[in-house]
C-alpha cells in the first residue's frame, strides 16, 4: 500500500507491504526503529517471538514521549514485564499491527511529536 503523508522534514514511512516497509521511499526488509528526531536502526527481531525486555529497554534509552510498537502483520501485545523500562521513564506505548503503526507514526511525527516507531517486519512466510 502506498502512503501519502503531508510534506514533512522528518523521516516518514512512505509505503508498506508483506515483508517490507519504505522509509522515505527506501525499501527496508527487516525490523526497524524509526524516530521523528532522526533515529533509525535495525531492530534485532525478525519475529514477535524473538522479543525480550532488552528490545524495549533499548527504546527507553532514546527518550521519546511515545513508542508505537508495530507487532507484525497481526496485533500482538508485549508482555508487561518487557515494558518496565519504558514505564519507568513515563514513555507511552501504543501497540498495533505494523501497517497501522506506519500510518500512526507519520501522523504523530508530522505533528512534531518525539515519537518512535518500533516495527516488526516479518518475512512474507511469517518467519
Amino acid at each position: 500500500m502506498k502512503l501519502q503523508p503531508d510534506k514533512s522534514d522528518v523521516q516518514t514511512l512512505t509505503a508498506h507491504g508483506p515483508g517490507w516497509v519504505a522509509i522515505n521511499n527506501e525499501k527496508v526488509e527487516h525490523s526497524v526503529v524509526l524516530g521523528s528526531r532522526g533515529e533509525r536502526f535495525e531492530w534485532n527481531c525478525a519475529r514477535f517471538e524473538d522479543l525480550k525486555a532488552e528490545h524495549f529497554a533499548q527504546l527507553a534509552s532514546l527518550g521519546a514521549e511515545l513508542v508505537i510498537f508495530g507487532s507484525g502483520e497481526r496485533i500482538r501485545f508485549p508482555k508487561p514485564q518487557w515494558l518496565q523500562s519504558l514505564m519507568a521513564r513515563r514513555t507511552g506505548v501504543e501497540t498495533m499491527d505494523t501497517p497501522a503503526a506506519c500510518r500512526t507514526y507519520n501522523i504523530l511525527a508530522g505533528e512534531g511529536r518525539h515519537v518512535l516507531a518500533a516495527l516488526i517486519v516479518e518475512s512474507p512466510s511469517g518467519g
